[in-house]
């Protein structure tokens, strides 16, 4: 139960944010390492067994931690409890990011944009105002933050499209291109929306993680079948030089 087993764990299943956590002042990895691999425990819950009632146990052993501030003897749980007590963080949005999760065990097609928005709006937008919190932030900040994970999430879902169909969702209302350039205009905007709140500088390695959101959103909204293709990651170059330039100016 130790912040390097958190660190290793996001290292391994999101490494794009382990980078950007990497840029990060020690302190506030400190505080965001247990919230990323809670994060992946959970996201990864739905997957690791074909049994739905067995992944449901995996997310209600999440939800009990949450609100009972348990501690099992599990490297994640419990620097994520300590955590939870030393940044007073609110338990229902923890249960929140938990409970969207569902939506990956059982299959169920999103009926309308609005549902699409409102999964990504608890798991990537809450994951980003959970992460604010931890640093810090104070309640002014909650919509700038949100408009921001919630680009970041709508740009990871166009990316993931590909692999979510061909494990069986359905992860688009409406895939027709049309449809799908209006999402990723509708994340552009959010993110435009977000950047020009001008966030305290505490605040920037909560959101340095949506450093490739942009250019992701503009490509699908310019070229919606690249969704499809699997055709929206960024060259390496381009990669690399968003985040350091994110990690100095604050700009993502």
């Amino acid at each position: 139960m130790s912040l390097s087993a958190c660190a290793a764990q996001v290292a391994r299943g999101d490494p794009d944010r382990f980078a950007a956590t990497m840029a990060a002042p020690e302190a506030a990895r400190a505080r965001l390492w247990p919230l990323y691999a809670f994060n992946l425990e959970i996201a990864r819950a739905p997957w690791v067994t074909a049994e739905p009632m067995i992944a449901e146990m995996r997310l209600q052993f999440w939800r009990d931690v949450v609100a009972d501030g348990r501690v099992p003897a599990h490297e994640v749980a419990g620097p994520l409890v300590d955590l939870i007590r030393e940044a007073a963080l609110p338990a229902d949005l923890l249960d929140r990011m938990i409970e969207a999760r569902r939506w990956d065990i059982w299959r169920e097609p999103f009926v309308d944009v609005a549902a699409l928005d409102a999964h990504i709006e608890a798991t990537s937008a809450g994951l980003y105002w959970v992460a604010a919190l931890a640093l810090g932030a104070a309640p002014q900040h909650e919509a700038a933050v949100r408009d921001i994970g919630f680009a970041a999430g709508l740009a990871a879902w166009l990316r993931a499209v590909p692999e979510l169909g061909a494990r069986g969702r359905q992860p688009l209302p409406d895939p027709r291109p049309e449809a799908v350039a209006a999402l990723a205009r509708q994340g552009l905007a959010r993110l435009d929306r977000g950047r020009t709140a001008g966030l305290p500088r505490a605040l920037r390695p909560a959101v340095l993680p949506a450093w490739q959101a942009g250019p992701v959103l503009r490509m699908a909204a310019l070229d919606p079948a690249r969704v499809a293709r699997g055709a929206l990651a960024l060259p390496e170059f381009s990669r690399r030089w968003r985040l350091l330039r994110g990690a100095f100016t604050g700009r993502i």
